[in-house]
């Protein structure tokens, strides 16, 4: 039976310039899905790429006194570099200069026009060369740029439109009807709400103001502006011809099961490019899931605010697997994540040497020291071993559910669960003890059998999210990984398999100060970091109240709550107004959050809610509960909500 197809790609990366670990973060995400879908039984095809035509590379290869393609030739292989170091697993590496891609361009762009989607005029508005857009002044924000906070500049030129709104009514109708193709949920209510809803202006698609890019054929003095030429890399890559002689690659594989991309170009993807395939009549992507930012701890990664991060700079402090670890389980599903160095080091030690390395060695050593690394199955099992196997069988249909929600964080999570299982079952059992007591032999052979089945399991999960750390692991356990069908029983160690005879450390732990040494040779002095470059956490003190008793406490409900929609309530600069489900049930609440939290970025998140207040009327708006919040000194508000994956529902005691 054939394999399923699977088509993912990441965005491609702007060639400006090195790509620092934020930008970084999408290739390795993209990756851990591909690998996860082969191992579930799909083929996959996952490309990736560079975008390099445009004003900005144009102006910078002048700067350096080379030419454009000289210049991108540079840039591209620089990203090349990086996405390999990093281990991904692409199957294509398109590059917008590349011959057959520029070829198929012209040709889209003469289709489109030749259809009349596509018409002559003149733009008059304000452009911002770093993101190649045109905007009125009515979306400058405190006049700038929207989507950078960058200047911009008056800009009047001739040029050629393409006419979005021919096709705005049926986008609209597609979303509505395609409820997963937008996620997530806040960003799909983002565009449309800001976007598509108030009606669409047409798209300026060519330039005559800059040479680097590619020419309308039937018009050499423009260029044809940088969104059809990147945005249809998605379908070029796959050998897509115009005239219906596409490669039988493009029969396969589009429509795209998941275009990954930065939540900052959404517009571009949820909109233009939908619009351009509709115009093109072919299908659109089943998925597109807009990531947040892996952030800084002071905002997000700028060259010009000294705050990037590279992530060979990670790479050769932590390693490779390590640097994937944390931008994979540091990220939330919508929310932006943060990394700093001394955050680095905390999960490296903590996670990586203590949770898994330790684990690894100590039962590797144990092995070596009881049975000459012999593991044998002595069937000699206690009731304890049920609840271990009982994890580890249970986490295929955890990880598989996370993964099929593309929440990759709480997918390596529910690996992690596993491995400290295994290590509390060795406290559980305590192996040392076991050994003092020769009519216990084929109980601490038990013991220790249970042990390495389990982290085979747990291995052959994680080769999808630290491929080189579950090979070495599998590698000392003498076992191969398991194909996901094979997780379904526990037992599949072939008994009397030698372990290797000498455990090597999968991850050492670090020292803060010696890491924040090899930081500060590695970084340029204009760049120099210190550990404190993450907020130092002072504390504040407040009154304290009066005493309660336990059963004071219990009398308060509080539970899990998903927002599943969320409205500012007119005339009020304070409050919104969400719809929260609570199992079965949908609550109103308000709040006065609206300072720090926009009605969009509230859908999809979980909170921690009381539900047994009294309803009660806040701006003609009836509320039917509370939502909990920290709050500091300033009056900075942070809502509280769970570490790891809870259902909508649940109690918090």
């Amino acid at each position: 039976m054939a394999k399923k197809p699977y088509y993912i790609t990441t965005a491609i990366a702007y060639t400006s310039g090195k790509p620092h670990i934020g930008n970084t973060y999408e290739i390795v995400l993209a990756d851990a899905i591909a690998r996860y879908k082969r191992f579930v039984g799909y083929d996959v095809r996952f490309q990736t790429g560079t975008d390099e035509h445009g004003q900005k590379i144009e102006q910078k290869a002048n700067e350096a006194g080379i030419t454009p393609k000289e210049f991108v030739d540079g840039t591209a292989g620089e990203i090349k570099r990086i996405w390999d170091l990093m281990n991904t697993s692409y199957d294509k590496f398109i590059r917008t200069t590349d011959e057959e891609h520029e070829k198929q361009v012209q040709k889209i762009f003469k289709k489109l026009y030749d259809k009349g989607d596509i018409y002559k005029g003149k733009y008059v508005g304000m452009y911002c060369t770093p993101c190649e857009s045109f905007f009125t002044e009515t979306q400058l924000k405190d006049g700038k740029c929207p989507d950078c906070g960058r200047p911009v500049e008056k800009a009047e030129e001739e040029a050629y439109f393409f006419k979005l709104s021919n096709y705005s009514d049926k986008l609209i109708d597609y979303i509505v009807t395609h409820p997963d193709f937008i996620q997530p949920e806040s960003r799909k209510n983002e565009m449309m709400n800001n976007f598509l809803l108030p009606g669409l202006q047409d798209l300026c698609v060519s330039r005559t103001s800059f040479k680097w890019g590619i020419p309308v054929d039937f018009d050499p003095k423009h260029v044809i502006y940088v969104w059809i030429d990147a945005l249809s890399n998605y379908i070029t890559g796959l050998g897509y011809d115009v005239d219906g002689m596409s490669d039988k690659l493009f029969d396969r594989y589009w429509p795209c099961d998941l275009h990954l991309i930065g939540k900052d170009i959404l517009r571009f993807h949820t909109i233009y490019w939908p619009i351009m395939l509709m115009a093109l009549d072919l299908p659109l992507p089943k998925q597109i899931f807009g990531h947040p930012w892996l952030l800084q701890s002071d905002g997000k990664m700028s060259k010009s605010k000294g705050n990037v991060i590279y992530a060979d700079d990670l790479v050769s402090i932590f390693g490779v697997d390590a640097v994937r670890f944390f931008v994979l389980h540091e990220m939330p599903f919508d929310n932006d994540g943060v990394i700093s160095w001394d955050l680095m080091v905390e999960r490296m030690n903590s996670e990586l040497a203590n949770t898994l390395g330790n684990l690894v060695n100590r039962t590797i050593s144990m092995a070596n020291k009881y049975f000459d690394g012999v593991i044998t199955n002595g069937k000699a099992s206690e009731y304890v071993d049920k609840d271990l196997k009982e994890v580890v069988l249970g986490t295929r249909n955890k990880v598989n559910s996370c993964m099929d929600k593309l929440r990759v964080a709480d997918a390596i999570t529910e690996i992690f669960n596993l491995f400290k299982r295994c290590n509390k079952y060795i406290d559980e059992t305590m192996p040392w003890v076991l050994a003092k007591d020769p009519e216990q032999q084929a109980r601490l052979q038990t013991v220790l059998y249970n042990l390495v089945e389990s982290i085979v399991h747990g291995a052959s999960y994680l080769k999808s999210f630290m491929p080189e750390t579950a090979d070495r692991i599998l590698a000392q356990l003498n076992a191969s990984p398991r194909k996901i069908e094979e997780l379904t029983e526990f037992g599949g160690y072939q008994s009397g398999t030698k372990v290797t005879d000498s455990p090597e450390i999968l991850f050492a732990r670090a020292d803060l100060d010696e890491v924040m040494k090899k930081v500060e040779e590695l970084m340029p002095p204009e760049q120099s970091v210190s550990v404190d470059e993450a907020p130092v956490d002072k504390g504040i003190d407040i009154p304290e109240k009066p005493m309660v008793t336990i059963e004071d406490f219990d009398r308060l409900q509080l539970r899990v709550g998903e927002v599943i929609d969320c409205r500012a309530i007119p005339k009020s600069k304070k409050l919104l107004c969400s719809q929260v489900k609570f199992g079965s049930e949908v609550r109103q609440i308000v709040s006065g959050i609206h300072a720090k939290y926009e009605p969009e970025e509230m859908i999809g998140k979980k909170v921690i809610a009381v539900t047994n207040l009294e309803p009660a009327k806040l701006a003609g708006f009836m509320s039917e509960g509370m939502l909990l919040c920290a709050e500091d000194q300033e009056g900075a508000l942070s809502l509280l909500t769970t570490e790891f994956f809870m259902p909508h529902g649940a109690e918090v005691r």
